[in-house]
């Protein structure tokens, strides 16, 4: 079985800060087959390439969008977030929940006492206390990931 290329520094780089164009393939534009210096595995350079060629340029938002491999309708969430924060905006966000919605700060400092009280306690034992104090059904993982993750902050 032949041995995969080690991967690109930039690609690693794009992918850990989740900027990889994963339809980098779909850029037809001929400033990304006519130049080193673009590169359409960059996500944020290719939508910034894509508003101004509709803004400077004068090309149409439909021919913009479908040149550099992107919807109308992606095209105009580009546009807004680039005017309400320029190019940093284009990045894109993580999605999905950004903290634990079951433990709350109310959970977190019932189950600070409780390890205060007995620093061996398990998550499995802590999420059987949070159910049994406040009804709500918590996994041993959630409750070690939120405890992990206090630890974290400065």
């Amino acid at each position: 079985m032949p041995r995969s290329e080690p991967e690109d520094v930039k690609v690693q780089s794009l992918r850990e800060q989740g900027a990889l164009n994963s339809r980098s393939q779909s850029v037809t534009d001929a400033l990304f087959s006519e130049s080193e210096f673009f590169d359409a595995r960059d996500l944020v350079q290719v939508k910034y390439e894509m508003l101004r060629g509709a803004q400077k340029d004068g090309r149409s938002i439909a021919e913009a969008a479908k040149s550099f491999g992107f919807s109308r309708p992606s095209f105009y969430q580009a546009q807004e977030a680039f005017a309400a924060g320029g190019l940093p905006a284009l990045q894109p966000r993580k999605r999905g929940p950004k903290r634990s919605y079951k433990m709350t700060d109310e959970v977190m400092v019932f189950t600070r006492e409780l390890l205060n009280g007995k620093p061996a306690l398990r998550p499995t034992e802590l999420a059987a206390r949070i159910d049994e104090r406040f009804g709500l059904s918590v996994h041993p993982r959630t409750v070690e990931r939120a405890l992990n993750d206090e630890k974290k902050k400065p």
